[in-house]
């Protein structure tokens, strides 16, 4: 919140003065402790493919605590608030779970207990830090192939082969199966009802992303649970909107305190597809091709805070992170929902990537953009590794240009 206005007029001398300012002072503490700045300032940590953390599979306990402890610490040491761990990045877990088996990514092979239990450790440590532990799951990914017999035999995907779809080198439930979307509802509320989390996170997939000359095969699930809906992908935008309205109750109905939100891809639609949409020319709208009614999902209030991935720089013309940031501030107006902007750090110093990326200070201009729309309620970037390792300095840049101190998250 910004500061509040002029200084109050100087007292007169005397005894009266005194008493007068002696009784206003807890009203002045009680002022300065509702000013005080309020941002979310997180972190993703990915575990899919080892990408952040673990640095790989197979290493022992002691070196996978050792090294999601410094993850944390780092974060600590840049004055975020916030981090978004990935514990079911591909139908498994970083916890016991009775729903799924334990994640390859710890130990190389999946169903294998690691010794210990990351989530757990997590949240205590993250608590210990000052720190809110986000626990980020991803609802239908099953596999990053599609080879079901690679799957430990108990795994849900083979008892219930019906249950996926194979598509662009990958394998997927489908999210129009009802019992799918129970399914994996029961998988992720295990970690909400059993652990200390303080919000739980979806990422940018839903039904995934197009791949050129390949089809979604769901044609037979359309035609079973369809109902009465003549357009498939409004069906399948239904199917989507479930799964967030049912897992938003589920949620609120075990512990009313977590939060529940997502982090879209940055555009719902071009304005050259839909008036509502943002003046941008992307080739992927979360509204068409992942059946994701990001927009709605915010003016409904069905989540709690939305992260969009704004993975543009300034001036970037097919999607303008300047005209992005105030159409996500319009979309989230009086609707309660907290808007957070996801930040491309990984992509910042990357060979290939546009000039702009090569500029230390295009992050924290970023920032100082944002700040313009009180409707942004602070930045996450992706990701962990880039956040430690902090290429060109840019992160260090935002540190000293936005975060002098440390700020709570919002409430």
């Amino acid at each position: 919140m910004t500061a509040a206005g002029a200084l109050a007029a100087f007292a007169t001398a005397g005894d009266a003065a005194a008493a007068r300012t002696a009784s206003e002072e807890p009203a002045r503490g009680a002022g300065r402790r509702r000013r005080t700045k309020r941002e979310f300032r997180g972190m993703w940590l990915a575990t899919v493919a080892n990408r952040d953390w673990p640095s790989g599979p197979g290493l022992t306990a002691d070196r996978q605590r050792a090294e999601l402890l410094a993850c944390l610490d780092t974060a600590v040491e840049r004055r975020l608030n916030a981090v978004v761990l990935q514990v079911r990045p591909t139908a498994d877990a970083l916890w016991p779970s009775p729903h799924e088996p334990w994640s390859q990514y710890l130990t190389g092979f999946q169903g294998r207990d690691p010794g210990w239990d990351p989530l757990a450790t997590a949240v205590r440590e993250a608590h210990r830090r000052g720190l809110e532990l986000h626990a980020w799951f991803n609802p239908y990914r099953v596999a990053t192939h599609t080879d079901r017999g690679r799957l430990v035999e108990s795994h849900p995907a083979r008892l219930h082969p019906e249950w996926t779809v194979a598509y662009g080198g990958k394998l997927y439930y489908d999210p129009g199966v009802p019992e799918v979307r129970r399914f994996v509802q029961d998988a992720m509320m295990d970690a909400v009802v059993r652990y200390d989390v303080d919000a739980v996170h979806f990422d940018d997939y839903f039904y995934p992303y197009p791949v050129a000359d390949q089809a979604f095969a769901d044609d037979a699930t359309f035609a079973r649970y369809g109902g009465g809906f003549t357009d498939k992908a409004a069906w399948r935008r239904d199917n989507i909107n479930r799964l967030v309205r049912e897992m938003a109750a589920r949620i609120k109905a075990a512990k009313k305190h977590v939060r529940f939100g997502i982090s879209p891809f940055g555009v719902w639609r071009n304005a050259a597809t839909d008036p509502l949409g943002s003046r941008t020319r992307a080739g992927v709208q979360t509204y068409d091709d992942l059946h994701a009614d990001t927009r709605r999902w915010v003016r409904e209030g069905w989540i709690d805070y939305i992260v969009p991935q704004v993975y543009w720089h300034m001036g970037f013309q097919p999607a303008d992170y300047a005209t992005l940031v105030p159409w996500w501030a319009e979309v989230a107006r009086g609707t309660g929902v907290d808007l957070f902007i996801g930040e491309a750090l990984y992509k910042v110093g990357a060979a290939g990537q546009p000039q702009a990326w090569h500029d230390p200070a295009e992050l924290s201009r970023h920032l100082t953009y944002a700040k313009r729309y009180p409707e942004v309620a602070g930045h996450c970037y992706f990701s962990g590794k880039e956040v430690v390792a902090d290429p060109i300095g840019a992160m260090t840049r935002v540190v000293a240009d936005h975060y002098p101190t440390r700020a709570r998250p919002p409430a």
